[in-house]
């Protein structure tokens, strides 16, 4: 077979890069054309004043600020069943793509532990936003004093610490209080856990003292922290958290080999199209860069996680194989 002349090369090169870029711009075109003509929804599987909500209405006023969107967008909270009824509402939306749904841990766990029979795969992922970890929180004046004295009176007696999670059962706060206590031999079956549906709710127990602590992200906590009325025992990360929790110690410190990190992330309902993903993973790759974000990161201790659909896909089959180890190690999967 004759050899092609350079001038044949050049052509026939030409031809498949104009193709290309043919279809590049048909592809990004196509992408391009989806946008919400309709109120966005940002779905809160929580109620008013926890670390979900709190990110929502932020994700909601940069959204429009910014003009990322030209609809309203408006934050739904939907309590209850630790996340199940607002993941049902998103799976009722099949297909749309203004409904978008701010998610941690309890979108893995819930079906591991039992609650409800919605699972994640049936949700479409978007993003990943960043990550948190878990404080273990008590009144400045609790019986404890500090988290050694604490540590004590839960290995002498596994009840005799009673928690408040949110929100619910199963969700990161509650997983990284039961890693505390059974690594001081605390037993599972005889750790009391009381299961509020909002931060704000399980924070307001404490004050009370209806309960001896609170496991939360930062987020929740810090205004009582800095204005003395509760004090952080210790703190799930792998090392210290920078600014206004630097002196809280990390669990391993104290003996304790506990590290757990409760990530929030974006889903949309089943069926999403790849115009949709797409608009989305834009929207966020811009949000996640804005000052306003970063400083609502700094502030709240957390550390930016920002992962793509596929991305984000692939992450949570990995973390919900671990969170299923975890689960059947504390005694707690119960998957129907």
């Amino acid at each position: 077979m004759p050899k092609k002349s350079t001038v044949q090369s050049f052509v026939l090169n030409l031809f498949c890069l104009s193709a290309v870029a043919i279809g590049f711009l048909v592809s990004t075109a196509v992408y391009a054309q989806w946008v919400p003509t309709t109120n966005v929804e940002i779905v809160v599987a929580a109620g008013p004043s926890g670390g979900n909500d709190r990110t929502a209405r932020l994700i909601a006023k940069i959204l429009q600020e910014h003009k990322l969107v030209h609809v309203p967008v408006v934050v739904i909270n939907k309590p209850g069943a630790g996340g199940v009824i607002a993941q049902n509402y998103l799976t009722a939306h099949a297909h749309g793509g203004n409904y978008l749904m701010v998610t941690n841990p309890n979108l893995l766990t819930n079906p591991l532990t039992g609650v409800g029979n919605a699972k994640y795969t049936d949700l479409t992922p978007l993003v990943q936003l960043f990550t948190e970890y878990v404080l273990l929180v008590s009144q400045t004046k609790s019986r404890f004093g500090n988290a050694n004295a604490m540590l004590d009176l839960w290995r002498s007696d596994s009840s005799a610490i009673s928690v408040a999670v949110a929100p619910g059962l199963g969700a990161g706060p509650h997983l990284a209080a039961a890693l505390v206590a059974r690594s001081v031999g605390v037993q599972t079956d005889k750790l009391i856990v009381v299961p509020f549906v909002s931060a704000g709710e399980a924070m307001t127990a404490l004050l009370g003292g209806h309960v001896d602590l609170v496991a939360s992200t930062p987020n929740n906590v810090m205004a009582q922290i800095e204005a003395g009325k509760i004090s952080a025992l210790g703190v799930t990360s792998p090392e210290r958290l920078d600014g206004k929790l630097a002196g809280v110690p990390i669990w391993r410190e104290l003996g304790v080999d506990v590290e757990f990190g409760n990530w929030r992330g974006v889903v949309g309902p089943p069926g999403m199209t790849a115009e949709q993903i797409k608009f989305w993973e834009d929207v966020f790759a811009k949000i996640v860069v804005l000052p306003e974000w970063q400083q609502e990161l700094a502030e709240q201790s957390a550390q930016a996680f920002f992962l793509t659909s596929q991305q984000s896909k692939v992450f949570l089959d990995a973390e919900n194989v671990r969170l299923t180890n975890i689960l059947k190690d504390l005694g707690l999967y119960k998957q129907k």
